[in-house]
């Protein structure tokens, strides 16, 4: 008995201890979740690695097949041509004596940031000024970002800056006490700089102020504030564009480090990838009257976006804008499903990994729906990272919670004259009280009905406009370094190059050789139409059209980059004042045999040859090998989804006929040669 009462003394108190440990356990645990100001759901899912996991039909994939080699190898034309944005002449570097400081507040998106700081380091140096670090309103103007990152250090890494620029401007990081006192004061000079203006408006119109004040302060709000093509006497601040945009503007850390994990996670299954770029914004769909290619909200959100456009003279033109003639003239942005189109004809297969970039997609993961069903492996940056990595890269930040609309303040019923001395009953009712506008309006459907005049961003639209920098420059990485890349379009909301400008003039400046299809929209709107009543049972002849079509715009897309993309903006194209060619290759490209590389060529206009520290191997452009890029042995053609009548199990039929094998690599052949 007494054994008895002893086990259930012990039980009971190793019940107790039991419990005492569950609550320690749950308190750490709670307490551990609000110290990172997380909730419990954030701190949860920070344990997950990321939601992507690859789909592959075929484990192995050969690197060594002609296929592999005309999918993701290198173009060999332009494996010749390599970066050089130094010096080639004399060029002295800053001296301590200044004319005074220029300060600069630049407003606009990633592109249109990344443009002006290049423009005004030039501009720096062309007035032989002190430039102090450039402030980035996105940044400054939102609320509640982290105080740990501010302005100009918010998105690029400010010593490394500065380090690399040594030899070029004077950078400081913030004026002087007195110049910052006056600036508060608004007692300094200020320009609202026009958008491309030539270098003798500063030397006449901003070096004068600059040498009478000390200092003059520059706001630039259209993406660029010098001209893209300068007098040919100032190549050497073209090449000075260049090591800024290529070489100093260095991410931040954090997102160096975050962007290097998307990528090791992208490439962890051992396979190239395709990044592509939509460019759909609802400022570029509005200013290019591209609003019918959606419907519903969509088209009215576009509409309005215009019509705000038109009464401030951004965009001219009429309201309604008949969208099918502007997407057959090329001027509205290929859709997801047209670019999944070209790609599965060019010959990329369903289990091909396509990353989608861009900080906004205009029609969210709907417009990618037709995507998603051509390739099984659609991922972007939020699959590949996990919300505890993109809050620490946003930092510390303040808890903002909108308030919910609440119902309409009590107003006490205040009686007119007439009803209060209207006498005995029945007398008429009092009149109602005015509800307030806040709640009328309720979504999209108010302000649209109520005024041309969208409303103020809330704080939250203010964070997550700045919290875009940051999505852009993990993208803008990840496409430098993607095996492919393809732009859905290429104009921004002024009709100016956007982000896939900038990614494209990247890659041809550190890779020319990396495949970047540069697609003529009008060209493939039309070959899309041809197919659009038989999608899923496409004939051999519109395949050979279309990756045709598609391989010439990896050299044809430079010509018209030339001709249209630089001089609206340098860096979209920024060859010949930033390139050379190798030494062993430097007369092929004349002796060529085919007249599109000789085209190429003469539009690239590189006559500089590499230093000789730059020689790593011989380099060879014959025409055995540029036979042998284009014409694939053992090729094949793939169907875009199921594949012609009678098509293997795995959607991915083949035409094994030897016949049909012959001609194609016939046309492949002749395809190089055009």
């Amino acid at each position: 008995m007494k054994g008895e009462v002893k086990m259930k003394s012990k039980m009971k108190w190793v019940g107790l201890v039991g419990i005492v440990l569950s609550a320690f356990s749950i308190f750490i645990h709670f307490f551990l979740a609000r110290f990172t100001e997380l909730g419990v759901a954030d701190y949860q899912s920070s344990v997950t690695i990321f939601s992507w996991r690859p789909i592959f039909d075929k484990p192995y994939f050969p690197t060594n097949s002609p296929t592999y080699r005309r999918l993701w190898g290198p173009v060999k034309r332009l494996e010749s041509l390599y970066p050089d944005s130094n010096p080639r002449g004399y060029y002295a570097d800053p001296g301590s004596q200044t004319n005074g400081f220029i300060f600069v507040r630049i407003q606009g998106g990633f592109h249109e940031i990344r443009n002006s700081i290049c423009d005004v380091v030039v501009i720096s140096r062309l007035l032989n000024a002190t430039l102090a670090m450039p402030e980035i309103l996105s940044a400054t103007s939102s609320k509640g970002i982290s105080s740990q990152f501010k302005s100009f250090a918010y998105l690029y890494n400010e010593d490394h800056f500065v380090f690399s620029l040594a030899k070029d401007v004077k950078v400081i990081r913030t004026l002087p006490k007195d110049l910052k006192s006056a600036r508060r004061k608004k007692e300094i000079p200020v320009f609202r700089v026009p958008h491309s203006a030539s270098p003798f408006y500063y030397l006449h119109h901003v070096l004068p102020v600059l040498k009478k004040h000390s200092v003059v302060e520059l706001v630039v709000s259209d993406g660029g504030c010098l001209q893209a093509i300068l007098p040919p006497s100032f190549k050497e601040y073209q090449r000075l564009r260049c090591r800024v945009s290529f070489h100093a503007l260095q991410f931040r850390q954090e997102v160096q480090e975050l962007s290097a994990q998307i990528l090791q996670r992208l490439r962890a299954p051992g396979r190239p990838f395709i990044a592509f770029d939509p460019g759909m914004t609802r400022e570029s769909l509005a200013y290019h009257g591209c609003a019918e290619l959606f419907q519903d909200v969509h088209t009215e959100l576009i509409q309005h976006k215009r019509a705000w456009m038109l009464k401030r003279g951004i965009v001219k033109g009429k309201l309604s804008v008949n969208s099918a003639e502007a997407r057959l003239n090329g001027s509205c942005p290929l859709m997801p499903e047209e670019i999944g189109i070209l790609l599965r004809a060019y010959g990329y297969s369903k289990d091909a990994t396509l990353y989608v970039s861009g900080g906004e997609v205009f029609g969210g993961q709907r417009t990618l729906i037709p995507l998603h069903a051509m390739f099984e492996n659609v991922v972007d940056r939020t699959s590949l990272s996990t919300p505890w990595e993109l809050i620490r890269l946003y930092g510390q930040e303040v808890n903002l919670v909108n308030a919910p609309p609440g119902p309409p303040p009590f107003k006490k019923v205040t009686k007119v004259v007439d009803w209060k001395d209207a006498g005995a009953r029945p007398r008429p009712l009092p009149p109602p009280p005015a509800r307030p506008k806040s709640y009328n309006i309720e979504g999209w459907w108010g302000w649209v009905a109520e005024s041309d005049n969208e409303p103020d961003s809330t704080v939250m639209e203010l964070r997550t406009n700045a919290h875009k920098l940051l999505w852009e420059a993990i993208d803008y990485v990840i496409c430098i370094d993607a095996d492919v890349f393809i732009p859905g379009f290429d104009r921004d909301g002024k009709g100016h190059p956007n982000f896939a400008s900038l990614v494209m003039g990247h890659r041809l400046y550190q890779s020319a050789a990396s495949k970047t299809f540069r697609p003529d929209r009008k060209e493939a709107a039309r070959l899309v139409d041809e197919i659009r009543n038989h999608t899923y049972q496409t004939n051999h002849t519109w395949l050979k059209s279309v990756r045709r079509h598609m391989r010439k715009t990896l050299l044809d897309g430079l010509i018209e980059a030339s001709n249209k993309s630089k001089p609206l903006s340098f860096l979209s194209h920024p060859v010949p004042e930033c390139s050379c060619t190798r030494r062993d290759s430097f007369e092929v490209p004349k002796n060529s045999s085919s007249p599109l590389t000789s085209q190429v060529w003469k539009a690239l206009g590189v006559s500089h040859r590499c230093p000789a520290w730059m020689e790593t191997g011989p380099v060879s452009l014959s025409k055995d090998k540029e036979n042998d890029e284009d014409g694939d042995e053992d090729d094949s053609v793939s169907g875009l989804f199921f594949g012609p009548s009678g098509g293997n199990d795995d959607g991915d039929g083949e035409i094994n006929s030897k016949e049909e094998n012959q001609f194609e690599d016939q046309e492949e052949l002749e395809g190089g040669e055009r």
